[in-house]
């Protein structure tokens, strides 16, 4: 028993330490979007940069090779040396952005990519670099030092938007070098403060096992791409087809949607913060595996549901904090919420693929979610203009939800509840639906909003309640 409650105790303690630790940086993210509403010079500026941001995120994945999974799942192995992990994780990036160079006439195909090439790939690279590094220091534990990264990462992103937008006003160049500068300040502080440095053995490269991390992460990339296809494909599905709709080009509505990913970000956030834990826990903890798992699963949802419904409630007072030429973009929040919390239940569920080394299953759910995407993106989009393609993602990431859950059971057999998540899904669509059709919407948007969270705080609250009865226990033994 006592375990028991340790394995529970140890999560807590991560996402706490991540929590508190990347608090200020997560503070300044959340922030930045409305920044840069005033920095760029219109929703037109800010579709262009939007969409290169996200031509980058596509690209990263190739060029990796998808190796940063490796490095941390690998990285875990307390059979596996550190040193061959971390050699093998840089010389398949290098190999990877090698090949990138050389397919440099289909990466200026991409829209907007050719004006801005040497900065996407250096937004590129920096990125990769970056990325390792962070990894790396995660297999070795090493989560103080990866939440200072985080705080720094983003202090330093803010610095260069300043220098860059603010004061040498070079619109879009300016956003794609100082996401690069930024990703370099990380790469470099890490390498040095994480000791990476003393890893870099080229005598450490280990053919078995590079092909043992090639064996893992390459079902990885078409599985990345397949996310990216569902999470960021919109904004190239939206410029193509909403030119001119209303009367607006359609960078300008890429403009917008980029500006509806503002508040969801509390979702992603508070994913990220949790999943940095729950992938050292989900890996190490082996004892009582589906229990764990399952009561979790539950808490993590419960909290989810009540951040969607006041995510939702607030969308439209604060879309005020933007430009006033930005406020229509709080008609894409909603769906755009419940995306983020599909995305952090799937990354939920894809730790079990984790843990078991099975990430062909990753790959086959999420592509299953990104043909249907892009199939209700275009059917979505000629019957609502450019808002068809948030349903449509939301449809898409439930998708990967519903495959993940099923097939996982052959793996562990995690208890879902399902009418409890049913009856949480239609109280939130109801929500929304009294948001996007009442002119009188705040009555009921705030009635729905408290049940949402009636119905699921107990469970938080129950698992606070132990860990804390337990943690005071303790404390009046030791005195």
């Amino acid at each position: 028993m006592a375990s028991s409650h340790k394995k529970y105790t140890t999560l807590v303690n991560n996402t706490l330490l991540f929590a508190l630790s990347n608090f200020s940086s997560k503070l300044l993210s959340f922030f930045i979007r409305p920044y840069l509403s005033y920095a760029l010079d219109s929703p037109d500026v800010m579709g262009v940069s939007s969409l290169l941001q996200q031509a980058t995120n596509l690209l990263i994945p190739v060029v990796s090779l998808g190796v940063s999974y490796a490095v941390i799942r690998f990285g875990l192995d307390r059979s596996v040396r550190k040193e061959s992990v971390f050699v093998n994780g840089g010389l398949t990036i290098f190999t990877g952005f090698a090949l990138l160079l050389v397919a440099m006439p289909l990466v200026r195909l991409i829209p907007n990519a050719a004006k801005y090439l040497p900065w996407l790939y250096l937004c590129v690279l920096a990125s990769c670099l970056r990325t390792l590094c962070t990894q790396f220091i995660r297999a070795r534990m090493l989560n103080r030092l990866v939440a200072i990264d985080g705080v720094l990462t983003t202090g330093a992103l803010l610095a260069y938007y300043l220098i860059f937008l603010s004061c040498f006003n070079m619109g879009a160049t300016g956003f794609l070098l100082a996401n690069a500068c930024a990703d370099l300040t990380s790469m470099v502080f890490v390498f040095f403060a994480g000791g990476c440095w003393k890893y870099c053995k080229p005598k450490a490269f280990d053919k078995s096992l590079w092909a043992d991390m090639l064996r893992y992460c390459l079902p990885m990339i078409p599985a990345a791409i397949s996310f990216w296809i569902i999470n960021a494909s919109d904004m190239f599905f939206v410029q193509a087809m909403c030119e001119d709709y209303q009367g607006r080009s359609g960078n300008y509505w890429v403009g917008l949607l980029s500006a509806g990913y503002f508040l969801p970000q509390v979702i992603t956030i508070m994913g990220s913060i949790f999943y940095e834990a729950w992938q050292l826990s989900a890996v190490t903890e082996e004892q009582d595996r589906e229990a764990f798992f399952s009561k979790i699963f539950r808490v993590y949802a419960c909290a989810m549901f009540c951040c969607v419904a006041g995510v939702i409630m607030l969308c439209r007072p604060m879309m005020h904090l933007f430009k006033a030429e930005y406020y229509d973009g709080w008609t894409f929040v909603p769906f755009l919420t419940l995306c983020s919390m599909c995305t952090c239940l799937n990354q939920f569920l894809n730790s079990v693929y984790v843990v078991y080394k099975r990430s062909t299953g990753s790959l086959v759910t999420m592509l299953a979610g990104a043909v249907l995407n892009v199939i209700l993106n275009g059917a979505f989009i000629l019957l609502w203009g450019p808002w068809g393609v948030t349903p449509a993602s939301f449809l898409s990431l439930l998708l990967v939800f519903l495959l993940r859950a099923y097939s996982t059971r052959g793996l562990l057999r995690i208890d879902f509840h399902p009418a409890w998540l049913l009856v949480n899904l239609v109280l939130v669509l109801a929500e929304i639906w009294c948001l996007m059709n009442l002119s009188a919407w705040v009555v009921p948007v705030v009635l729905l909003t408290a049940v949402v969270c009636a119905i699921n705080v107990r469970e938080v609250y129950s698992l606070v309640q132990k860990l804390l009865g337990k943690f005071l226990h303790r404390k009046g033994a030791q005195s």
